[in-house]
């Protein structure tokens, strides 16, 4: 077996995986399942780390979050439902640890001794977020016009995303602070990977006399990333997804691959509607927020393909 070795250079990448990657678009995965594609699916993320990167890993939680809610349903007349705000910390957990045992093992695998953690992250947002009061965060699965229907009779906010599915739609407000931000920078000088802000984190807000208390939200994962990746000043912010680059008018005749843009182009074209909302455009917003405020590189690419993208070869990259 070919050992790959360690570089010495440690430079900060902070690294967005959507939930997808574990629970795929049409498939009922269940554990054994999600545990599979999360072996397949951290190839590019331990190269990284091999190739003298310190990395944070960053998942999502649509499709998983959803699940729990149904489960919630399902059993309300039997327990308690648990509020969505603990749902988020829930699926953090589980699909964290998930992911540190692959990481781990394909660590030790090739060689390497680096430690991985996962970190139970809470986000700070602002109670008064207009975004907790005008829902647009599609989480869960595509839903039968039936059950959307019957969702809907139910209270339940639904929409089509971008691919023309039937989802659920909560309240997801703009994340202002990574709580646990100095946790996760003393770890990574300790050289450990570290797994954080799973699902975008957990959302907080500070009471002036509770302190700290939970918010009834998802926060975009690739917002809090850029957040995330901004206050550790890390030079990469890569957000691997299920396309191998961004593309105006995806779906059309006309959709076209973007190599790279800049910012004013980015937010140019998100403002016309280029990126459709609920898909692409939140994670362009957030590649270009990060640009903006660190002048690093941001890179927007499916997921096997992340190496070579930062390598010059392939995906989007947003440019100052």
């Amino acid at each position: 077996m070919t050992v790959k070795t360690e570089k010495t250079e440690k430079r900060t990448a902070v690294i967005a995986v959507g939930g997808n990657a574990l629970s795929p678009p049409g498939e009922r995965s269940t554990i054994t399942d999600q545990f599979r594609h999360s072996r397949e699916s951290l190839g590019p993320i331990v190269d990284l780390a091999l190739d003298g990167w310190r990395v944070v890993v960053v998942h999502g939680n649509g499709p998983q979050v959803g699940d729990e809610l149904v489960r919630n349903e399902k059993a309300r007349s039997e327990v308690p439902a648990f509020p969505l705000g603990v749902l988020v910390a829930s699926t953090a957990g589980w699909i964290g640890y998930m992911l540190q045992q692959s990481m781990e093992n394909a660590l030790r695998k090739a060689g390497s001794a680096r430690d991985v953690v996962t970190v139970l992250t809470q986000v700070e947002v602002a109670p008064d977020d207009p975004a907790l009061r005008n829902p647009q965060k599609f989480i869960g699965r595509g839903l039968s016009m039936a059950r959307a229907r019957e969702l809907r009779a139910e209270g339940h906010v639904i929409k089509k995303d971008g691919k023309g599915h039937f989802r659920r739609v909560v309240g997801s407000p703009r994340p202002l602070a990574i709580h646990e931000l100095e946790t996760i920078r003393a770890l990574l000088e300790r050289d450990t990977l570290v797994i954080a802000c799973g699902g975008g984190g957990i959302p907080v807000y500070r009471d002036p006399a509770l302190g700290l208390e939970g918010v009834d939200a998802v926060v975009d994962k690739d917002l809090a990333a850029a957040v995330l990746a901004g206050a550790l000043a890390a030079e990469l912010f890569l957000i691997l997804t299920d396309v191998d680059a961004v593309y105006t008018a995806w779906g059309t005749d006309q959709q076209r691959a973007l190599g790279s843009i800049t910012v004013a182009e980015a937010e140019r074209l998100r403002a016309e509607g280029a990126f459709g909302e609920g898909s692409m455009a939140p994670k362009v917003a957030a590649a270009a927020d990060y640009v903006r405020r660190t002048q690093g590189r941001a890179i927007i690419t499916e997921l096997s393909k992340g190496r070579a993208a930062v390598q010059g070869a392939g995906g989007t990259e947003i440019i100052p």
